[in-house]
């Protein structure tokens, strides 16, 4: 990676330096967007399958993505982040083109859905390297110092994207079919390809190599702050619209608005916090207030009250990742911080994935309450981690 004087030298600013490397997680979480929106009613309405086949098509993304973590990682510290991110953007215009090609054989049902999967496999690689590698890159960029920021930043990515990625699929598809989603997977990865090999690249840190499973271990305890802290956001973008229903109430989607509005709003304007009080602090009081906001969800008689607690659980959540993921890479030499991250980042994935079903579960007999409040003591459970942790090597490193 860069020196701290290489990084000076520059002359652009700090925040612009990280934008031009986490804007291209952006391009590729729009991708990914995107198709979340439009693909399920292709594969049970287009297609005629049934909505068990529909959910498989979107979580093949998700195990590809988790199985492809290691390569993210390794790649990024052996060849350089940047070959890590172009990797990932090229895997994800593959994923453009396998759905075009879905598209055009739709009279063939199983040829289609043959592709869409082939196309969901190759997103997932991609959003693994692009994120593993945009946010090492970026780190490369600006120093280590600022590496809160950089994770802050490319979250703010990625969540955005996602955000404006749904209702343009949606767009799109009502005006030129669902063919064009898979044109303007293509097209926005080539301009990312364009764009990024403009870029200069950084150096690869030399160092040993640890064993993928070394690595693992040292920020597994991070990842599982991580995992227990992130059931409350898989709980509520799963579940809210239900539980809203349940209740007869309206009002699920602006409350979903709320969440998102409150989580990039406290990394904007408190993501400095990390660097100032420490990653075990921030992320300490951060699992606390998530920890709330649930509580008074499970507790809310009114919309009003519901749309607090959601707020509350979007700041909560908001500084999670980076804060733990700070100290999470901190546990490796530099030369390893690309595979720390990839391996911490798992088990975010894990959590969200298993949400659902667990959640399900839960709430089985229409009742949302009790899984909201076992969210909220799974928050509890990671503060007091946490706090275990910081009190073991909070001394011995930075935050």
């Amino acid at each position: 990676m860069h020196t701290q004087a290489e990084v000076a030298a520059s002359g652009l600013p700090l925040t612009l330096r990280i934008v031009q490397i986490v804007g291209f997680t952006f391009l590729a979480y729009l991708v990914i967007g995107m198709q979340l929106a439009v693909l399920p009613p292709f594969v049970h309405d287009d297609l005629g399958f049934g909505a068990v086949l529909a959910g498989l098509v979107i979580s093949t993304q998700y195990v590809a993505t988790l199985l492809s973590r290691g390569f993210a990682g390794r790649t990024s510290d052996t060849a350089g982040p940047k070959r890590a991110a172009v990797i990932g953007m090229a895997a994800c215009g593959g994923s453009g083109l396998l759905m075009i090609g879905a598209a055009l054989l739709h009279d063939l049902p199983g040829a289609s859905l043959g592709l869409l999967l082939l196309a969901r496999l190759a997103l997932g690689m991609g959003e693994s390297c692009v994120a593993t590698g945009c946010i090492m890159w970026g780190i490369g960029r600006v120093g280590s110092a600022h590496t809160a920021k950089v994770i802050s930043w490319n979250g703010i990515a990625t969540y955005g994207a996602l955000a404006v990625g749904a209702p343009l699929g949606v767009l799109l598809t009502s005006a030129f079919g669902f063919v064009v989603i898979g044109i303007a997977s293509v097209a926005l990865m080539l301009l990312s390809l364009l764009l990024a090999w403009r870029r200069p690249a950084v150096r690869v840190e030399a160092g040993e190599r640890l064993p993928l499973r070394h690595v693992f271990g040292r920020v597994a305890p991070y990842g599982m702050g991580l995992a227990l802290g992130s059931i409350g956001f898989g709980v509520i973008a799963t579940f809210i619209t239900l539980f809203y229903a349940s209740q007869g109430w309206v009002g699920a989607a602006p409350t979903l608005s709320l969440f998102g509005l409150c989580f990039v709003g406290v990394r904007l304007v408190f993501g400095w916090t990390i660097a100032h009080f420490g990653g075990y602090r921030v992320a300490l009081v951060s699992l606390l207030v998530e920890c709330l906001g649930l509580l008074v969800l499970a507790s809310a008689n009114h919309v009003g009250m519901a749309m607090l607690g959601a707020a509350l659980s979007g700041i909560g959540f908001s500084l999670i990742f980076p804060s733990l993921g700070v100290v999470a890479v901190d546990r490796v030499s530099v030369s390893n911080r690309g595979s720390a991250l990839a391996a911490y980042s798992v088990f975010i994935d894990v959590a969200l994935g298993i949400t659902g079903p667990l959640g399900g579960w839960i709430a089985s007999g229409g009742r949302y309450a009790p899984m909201f409040v076992v969210a909220a003591l799974m928050s509890l459970a990671a503060a007091v981690l946490t706090g275990g942790l910081y009190m073991t090597y909070g001394n011995t490193m930075r935050g």
